[in-house]
Formats: structure tokens, sequence, C-alpha cells
């Protein structure tokens, strides 16, 4: 089972990240179980989204104490706190336009593939909406869903600015597709 904590500050998509994430991997043919968790105020605070993808049905009903996979759609928050469900071997896919090393030395021992989702929104007009940049690049990290499937989920799930956004996820997958293959450990 792929257990993913997404977390963002509210009006960066991180929950609609969850849902168009959870959605393109269902129609790939997994199973799906993806909740989200914010405050009262959640225009700029944080935000957290969970997804949990599997081959089989999923039957747990608790939050993810250990995370397979971390988005984080504001470098400020990886905190201790969001952390301590990451172990050496969790990926981090953050948003950020520092490189790797400045994470390396940040986060000894992470996986961290940092990804321009700023850059890469503005450049398609979707401003400070980072999420469908993140969920490209988490995609192309993780190997789910399928580039082909989440192309046709984005486009039906964005219902403003659907080719902006699905230019900014291709856009994601493409930043860390070039990560790969700079021949770094994933």
């Amino acid at each position: 089972m792929l257990q993913i904590v997404i977390q963002g500050r509210g009006g960066q998509g991180a929950q609609t990240a969850g849902h168009l994430l959870a959605a393109a991997c269902f129609a790939g043919g997994r199973q799906v179980q993806c909740f989200a968790s914010y405050g009262g105020a959640r225009r700029g605070t944080p935000v957290s989204s969970f997804l949990r993808v599997d081959e089989r049905p999923i039957r747990l009903r608790c939050d993810i104490e250990r995370a397979d996979a971390l988005l984080c759609f504001d470098a400020s928050l990886l905190t201790p706190a969001l952390l301590a469900c990451a172990d050496a071997a969790t990926l981090v896919v953050v948003n950020s336009a520092h490189d790797r090393a400045h994470f390396a030395a940040l986060l000894p021992g992470h996986h961290v593939l940092p990804v321009d989702g700023l850059a890469i929104a503005r450049r398609h007009g979707l401003g400070r909406i980072v999420n469908s940049a993140l969920i490209g690049a988490l995609a192309r990290a993780t190997g789910m869903p399928a580039l082909a499937t989440l192309r046709r989920t984005m486009a039906q799930g964005s219902p403003r600015q659907a080719a902006e956004n699905l230019a900014a996820c291709e856009d994601g997958w493409q930043a860390v597709d070039a990560l790969l293959h700079e021949g770094a450990p994933r």
C-alpha cells in the first residue's frame, strides 16, 4: 500500500490534489482512500490531505502514521511535526526553487525532489495554485498514476483553466523526470 501525506496552505490546492490523485489512481485500476484535515480558517493555514493507494480494498480507517511519500506545497511546512511520519525511505516532493543539495543538508537521509511549482504555476497563468504541477511531479516520482490516466483525470477534474492545469501537471512530471535522470537516488 502506498501512503501519501499532502501538506499545503489553504488556497494552494492540497485537498483538490488529493482528490485528483485519488481519482486518477482509481481510474488506473487501484483502490483508493482520500481524506483531508483542516481547521475552520483555511486560507493560508496548514491543510493536510491523506491518500492511500493499493491493489486490494483498503480497510484502514485511521490517519497515516508512516508515509511512503510526502507532497509538500510550501517548504516552510517541512517541520518536525510533518517529518514525524517520514523515515529515511520516505520520498519528499517539495515545492521549492532550491536544488537537491539544499535539501540534502536540511533533511539528511531523505529522498527529496524539489520542484519549483510556483514558477510552473505562474508560467501557465495559475497564480499561486501549485497543485497541478506538484501532482505531476509526485505521479512521476511514484510511478502512479500513469501519465495518460493522469491527463484524462486532470482534463475532466479541472473545471476552470483545464488546459493550463494540464500543462502545469506535465511540466511537474518533466521536472521530476529530469531530476531522476541526473543519476541521483530516488
